[in-house]
């Protein structure tokens, strides 16, 4: 059970690997990230050196390189 504080807003912070995984599945749904800067926060946390210039998707890639290293 998830409890919710104000608004409706989970109690609780995701870890980085729950973001990259909502981040995937929100992707793999049909959904595009629209925040470069947000997508390139999820993969440093990650572990993964970013640069700012990168293409999004190429970082999308690298994201779902290390979730399926996770899940080995």
């Amino acid at each position: 059970m998830v409890f919710c504080g104000l608004r409706g807003a989970p109690a609780y912070a995701p870890t980085d690997h729950q973001r990259a995984l909502d981040l995937i599945a929100a992707i793999d749904a049909g959904g595009m990230p629209l925040n470069a800067g947000r997508v390139n926060d999820i993969a440093r946390n990650l572990g993964l050196e970013v640069s700012p210039h990168a293409p999004m998707p190429e970082t999308i890639a690298r994201i779902r390189t290390v979730l399926n290293t996770f899940s080995q």
